[in-house]
């Protein structure tokens, strides 16, 4: 990979977050000479995006940073269909409102990445139903469809491992790609985009766009697509034992979500502060000199980074606090996660294991019980052995919550209500 002249690619390098670009000299020279557009398609198929896709909100977010114009663009019509890339089965078709619905609710997150307005900078939200939903089906494959070759789409990876694990891939699904190359010639023509960015698993439907753009006479098109991330053991991003890691503050608490990170593989450290965190990058290459019992004061600043960009300095800090409070003072800190129990519940004693899954330490009671036989159920810093125990009034301390633990890490409290 060449030395980068242009800021925006130098600290994309420096960094971490390239893994292909289609020209690298070309998009290079486009970075220097002016104020380039790029985008980032998010489809709609939950209300809240996860921390897997922070390595992309991250991209646009250095972007902007870099004096560039972000896009970021909804997927109010491709989700209607869904993205085929490297799944195993077709995704559940949403309706209309569900996909209004879930973009509405991801919107809330961007904007503590990005600067919208109507600057020649400023970064525009867009979607792509403004222009997918009102195509004409005969006029669209006679002036789009006739670009494309099928063998060459069957050539596509993502394509081709379905096909190949003999895993059925439907008409409608098949299309995706199709309009996803149209939303780069639509972009290109209406707002001058020149770039797509996303994750390596996007690079064939991004070749696509730049082909089509081609062959419908758009400017030169270019791709650059960051490597899809798992941590050092191999798990996915985005994801954690109890399930996804939502960036949206009413599906996960502020300190949930700094949890997360206050628990990254030591391997994942360094890697994590340059694609997670705006710190400076001699400041990065300082803290990830650090070894030994040092690291994990390294964790809960990474933590408090990637956590103060999402939900903001105080919460974050206070997150870190409620840990600190919990962990090393052994205390307990109001600001735990909590879950409500009717009083009259508490009164008449709530089974231990229900309590668990009631609380999210467990998927089910059988999950429950083997953590209780393995010891790591605590209620109010005991251990309990005891499966069938009840739970109730009686454990409610002069705080006037429950305080319910798994392992060292995993705190709720149970609050009457």
């Amino acid at each position: 990979m060449s030395e980068f002249k242009s800021d925006f690619l130098r600290t994309m390098k420096e960094r971490g977050f390239i893994h292909q670009i289609s020209d690298e000299s070309g998009l290079d020279d486009l970075f220097r000479k002016e104020t380039v557009t790029a985008y980032i398609g998010f489809d709609p198929t939950a209300p809240s995006l996860h921390a897997g896709s922070l390595i992309q909100i991250m991209m646009l977010h250095w972007l902007q940073a870099t004096g560039h114009r972000a896009i970021s663009l909804m997927g109010g019509g491709t989700g209607m269909v869904g993205d085929p890339s490297f799944k195993e089965e077709a995704r559940q078709l949403m309706t209309i409102d569900t996909i209004e619905a879930n973009i509405a609710s991801i919107k809330r997150v961007f904007s503590n990445y990005l600067t919208y307005g109507e600057g020649p900078k400023d970064a525009l939200m867009i979607n792509n139903a403004d222009w997918l939903r009102s195509i004409n089906y005969l006029e669209f494959l006679r002036d789009v469809g006739r670009h494309f070759s099928v063998n060459r789409m069957l050539a596509f990876d993502s394509v081709k491992t379905r096909l190949d694990r003999e895993q059925s891939l439907s008409f409608l699904e098949f299309n995706y790609m199709i309009l996803q190359a149209y939303d780069f010639v639509e972009l290109a023509k209406r707002y001058d985009c020149r770039l797509q960015m996303g994750g390596s698993d996007q690079w064939g439907n991004i070749v696509n766009g730049i082909d089509l753009g081609h062959r419908m006479g758009t400017q030169q098109l270019y791709a650059l697509t960051s490597p899809l991330l798992t941590t050092s053991s191999g798990a996915k991003m985005g994801k954690s034992a109890t399930g996804a890691v939502w960036l949206n503050a009413d599906l996960l608490s502020a300190y949930d979500f700094w949890q997360y990170w206050r628990n990254t593989e030591d391997a994942d450290v360094s890697r994590f502060l340059r694609l997670y965190t705006t710190l400076p990058m001699a400041e990065i290459e300082k803290l990830s000199a650090l070894a030994g019992s040092e690291i994990n004061e390294v964790k809960k600043i990474l933590a408090t980074e990637v956590t103060a960009i999402l939900h903001g300095r105080q919460a974050a800090e206070q997150a870190a606090e409620t840990a600190r409070k919990t962990f090393e003072e052994g205390g307990l800190a109001e600001d735990l996660p909590s879950v409500d129990v009717p009083s009259a519940e508490l009164d008449a004693g709530v089974g231990l294991l229900s309590l668990l899954v009631r609380a999210g330490l467990a998927g089910s009671n059988g999950e429950a019980r083997r953590h209780v036989q393995g010891g790591a159920v605590r209620v109010n810093d005991q251990s309990v052995s005891d499966e069938r125990k009840l739970v109730g009034s009686a454990e409610v301390t002069a705080e006037g919550v429950i305080k319910l633990s798994l392992g060292k890490k995993k705190h709720i409290l149970v609050r009457p209500a």
